[in-house]
């Protein structure tokens, strides 16, 4: 499939305790790179897409070493502009049991958070491209940074790409007055609106009735009334939500909701058991881009979108590292984890 999909984000070195240490207990870490964006771009790329990804990173071996961290997994790195003092960090200790996952961000002063609108020519880096993805971690980072994600949907908007958001909101980053104000603002130029229970009600007050993920109670009628919400307020053309059920750190149910302004859509239901649950909703969101540039019917849609993320969470790292076909035998034989010779 030869489409074109462009991503703009921040990519991280994240740092993480082996074997679910504590930090506090750990004499080593883990190395990668991640970022919302960032692992949306591998995951398509993975797919068969011709994944572009847009960043900031300091022009020294560490923002190489993330470059490089892209490019293996096939992500087109051209539009990245080196320049700035550092690449942000997150420390993450990873959860087990009924102890949760922790992050610590060490992201202050970051490349991508000195940004100017100037640093990056949109109409060049949209050439040709089918569909624009950011989050709302990238706005969240800096003032800069929102004001050059404005940019770009206007640009993207105006050349009539298809451009998708995932809420993401991020409580040690921004207010929700603040990220109400400033993603209301970005949400007029989406086509797809992606979230959570969280991200719909901290920033724009739609909250989902008889409802407790930590307690494993799921009332499908209350996120169906959120999307409907969601899309009478932006005038979208889908709102998609990603649906965990939190049993505990290491067990979860995960499924997902499709509305398209007409009807709605609910994927099958996974049991997770979980490796590594950092990246499962940028994995969400790119099988949902991939099924939908596919053409798939809806609930083909919601049901891919949903089975990728599932097969994330069995992958350390941020990224999915799973190809199309693995995702469709999962979807055809159930995930029986069976030894494949």
């Amino acid at each position: 499939m030869n489409k074109k999909v462009v991503t703009f984000g921040e990519i991280m070195l994240r740092l993480s305790p082996p074997n679910y240490k504590r930090i506090i207990q750990t004499d080593t870490f883990d190395v990668t790179y991640g970022g919302g964006e960032s692992n949306v771009a591998v995951s398509l790329a993975n797919f068969g897409i011709n994944s572009y990804y847009v960043t900031k990173v300091p022009k020294n071996a560490i923002g190489q070493s993330a470059i490089n961290h892209l490019r293996r997994f096939g992500v087109q790195t051209k539009y990245i502009v080196e320049s700035g003092d550092r690449l942000g960090t997150y420390f993450l200790e990873t959860g087990f049991s009924q102890r949760p996952s922790k992050v610590i961000y060490d992201r202050k002063g970051s490349a991508i958070s000195e940004a100017e609108v100037s640093d990056f020519n949109w109409k060049e880096i949209f050439q040709d491209t089918d569909w624009f993805h950011f989050t709302g971690i990238t706005p969240a980072i800096s003032d800069k940074a929102a004001l050059a994600t404005l940019e770009a949907c206007k640009k993207a908007k105006a050349m009539g790409i298809m451009i998708s958001a995932d809420i993401n909101y991020r409580k040690k980053l921004w207010s929700p007055d603040k990220a109400s104000k400033v993603m209301s603002k970005l949400m007029q130029y989406v086509d797809i609106i992606i979230g959570n229970e969280e991200d719909a009600e901290k920033v724009f007050g739609i909250k989902a009735t008889d409802s407790n993920v930590f307690k494993g109670n799921i009332n499908l009628e209350g996120y169906k009334k959120v999307s409907k919400e969601l899309l009478d307020k932006f005038k979208c053309k889908y709102v998609v939500i990603t649906l965990r059920e939190s049993f505990s750190a290491s067990d979860n149910g995960w499924s997902g909701l499709l509305y398209d302004g007409k009807n709605y859509y609910s994927s099958n239901k996974y049991k997770i058991h979980i490796l590594d649950r950092v990246g499962g909703g940028d994995s969400f969101a790119a099988g949902l881009i991939f099924a939908l540039l596919q053409k798939k019917f809806p609930e083909n849609v919601i049901n891919f979108a949903v089975a990728a993320s599932c097969l994330k969470q069995t992958i350390s790292g941020d990224m999915n590292l799973v190809s199309v076909s693995e995702v469709e035998d999962l979807l055809k034989n159930g995930g029986s984890g069976r030894v494949q010779r």
